[in-house]
């Protein structure tokens, strides 16, 4: 079994603090959700340090239709990932460069969704805008969970819809800093075997990445559901492997004749 890394360990030790803080703290996760999750930079409850600490945070209940239960899937595929990838490139690299990569890979996860919800937000209340309601306004009543029957007029109810889940977002989770190590394992060991766990059929890196970020593609066009069987960002796992992908053909390039790639 392959010995864990010293950095590795702690990032584990940290997302498990972090997720029994969930469940220990409030009721259903509120209050760490609220202090610690990635919240729309326009909505009140964002907070500088979220854009660091959502990605230490995890899923913590899903409501089975009895009502909600503890949830292990989430950080249990993601702590097992980081493990299994991130230990071995740590031993390659170092743990400053592996801590670079790592929180680079979180930071890339975490700003393609939020590229791309501004951009949903902003088309959506263009004929909000049009009629001359500024934003300013529009954002200080839905903070105060407030809006004029006379908007939901003007877009319609789905659009209305969808600004407030785009306004109440709550991004968390290490899944897109797992697929930045996930790209440079595959680049560092392309043809290391890799298996999904439903799936027990060897696939070699170099194939197996670019079949799932293809698939995390479409899923996100799509509107998809996760291979792993519950809901996620899929433009944070793109973004989280795009990261990893640009940061590696960097160093590469830079770097290649280098005996360690050490910073």
């Amino acid at each position: 079994m392959m010995r864990i890394s010293n950095t590795v360990k702690h990032i584990i030790i940290i997302n498990i603090v972090f997720w029994v803080g969930t469940l220990s703290i409030g009721q259903f996760g509120d209050v760490f959700d609220n202090l610690f999750a990635m919240h729309f930079p326009m909505n009140d409850g964002f907070k500088p340090w979220q854009i660091i600490t959502h990605m230490f945070m995890h899923a913590s209940y899903v409501n089975m239709g009895n009502g909600p239960s503890i949830f292990f899937l989430h950080i249990l595929f993601n702590m097992l990932g980081i493990w299994m990838f991130g230990s071995p490139l740590e031993n390659i690299w170092g743990r400053n460069k592996f801590i670079l990569f790592y929180i680079s890979c979180g930071l890339g996860a975490m700003l393609l969704p939020l590229v791309i919800d501004y951009i949903k937000f902003y088309s959506l209340i263009t004929p909000l805008v049009e009629k001359g309601l500024d934003l300013e306004t529009l954002t200080s009543a839905m903070n105060m969970n407030r809006y004029n029957p006379e908007w939901v007029e003007i877009i319609g109810e789905v659009d209305w819809e969808n600004i407030k889940n785009i306004f109440r977002t709550k991004s968390l989770g290490a899944s897109g800093c797992l697929m930045g190590l996930l790209v440079a394992f595959g680049m560092m060991f392309p043809n290391s075997e890799l298996m999904l766990l439903f799936l027990p059929i060897p696939i070699k890196a170099k194939y197996f990445i670019p079949l799932l970020l293809g698939y995390e593609i479409i899923s996100g066009v799509a509107g998809g559901s996760s291979m792993f069987g519950f809901n996620v960002g899929h433009f944070a796992h793109v973004g989280g492997a795009l990261t990893g992908f640009l940061i590696m053909w960097y160093w590469k390039k830079t770097q290649f004749n280098k005996n360690r790639w050490d910073l």
